[in-house]
């Protein structure tokens, strides 16, 4: 927790020394090489506690539409530094064969019964085809915290190992929200400039790849990178791949 001593208002607001340090080596009207961001989140560092890396990405879409909601999943080759608990529900004779998937916790209608008593205690939630109609009973409880097994995400499938193993190793989901912003946490500042990096690609990538065939114009329109508690740096676009950013 920063010391309160090191606080100083301005304009309503309360920013700490830190932060302002931080911010006086970041160039507002700059756009900066995905690497040299990567460098300068690291060097301005500066909380007491492994902050995990952020991205903001603001899309050239209308959120509005249904056409045009962007949603999917990333694999990070350098993994995401948290621990992922999974829960796996399935059918009582599946039992045995997927306890040996890795996942935290394997059962069937008793993990509903579970979720309907309010312990929801998972961080990704698998479930197989068979068993849709079953966990559709706490869709409602599920849903509302982007827990509901959704076959588009890859959640509802009958390759339970090769899923919990992905999901296990690494992944982030992305939606875009109500002002056409996907944020998510990719890393750690504790990964080296190379895994950030590459976990950075790989996230912008499957998003260029999940732009809606309806989307007009400038599709990628800003990347920001930051920590738990730092300022934002600003990507140059131009790193990426120009198909992501191509107009109709």
């Amino acid at each position: 927790m920063l010391n309160i001593n090191n606080k100083i208002a301005k304009g309503g607001y309360v920013y700490s020394k830190n932060i302002r340090l931080a911010k006086s080596k970041i160039d507002k009207q700059k756009c900066y090489d995905v690497r040299e961001a990567c460098s300068i989140i690291k060097e301005i560092s500066f909380a007491k506690f492994n902050e995990t890396v952020d991205i903001a990405i603001k899309l050239g879409i209308n959120p509005n539409h249904s056409n045009q909601v962007v949603r999917g999943i990333a694999a990070m080759p350098s993994g995401t530094g948290k621990t992922v608990k999974v829960a796996v529900i399935c059918q009582e004779e599946k039992l045995d064969e997927f306890k040996t998937t890795g996942a935290d916790i394997v059962g069937s209608l008793d993990i509903i019964e579970a979720i309907k008593s309010g312990n929801i205690d998972y961080d990704v939630y698998i479930t197989t085809p068979a068993m849709m109609v079953a966990v559709s009973q706490v869709a409602r409880i599920l849903g509302p915290k982007g827990l509901m097994p959704n076959p588009k995400l890859g959640t509802v499938t009958n390759d339970v190992a090769a899923v919990v193993k992905k999901v296990k190793s690494g992944q982030v989901e992305f939606k875009v929200d109500k002002a056409g912003n996907i944020h998510a946490g990719i890393g750690k500042i504790s990964f080296s400039i190379d895994e950030i990096e590459a976990n950075i690609n790989a996230l912008v990538s499957a998003i260029i790849k999940s732009k809606p065939s309806e989307a007009k114009g400038t599709y990628l329109k800003g990347i920001y990178l930051s920590t738990t508690m730092g300022p934002s740096v600003r990507l140059e676009i131009s790193n990426f791949t120009e198909s992501g950013n191509e107009r109709r």
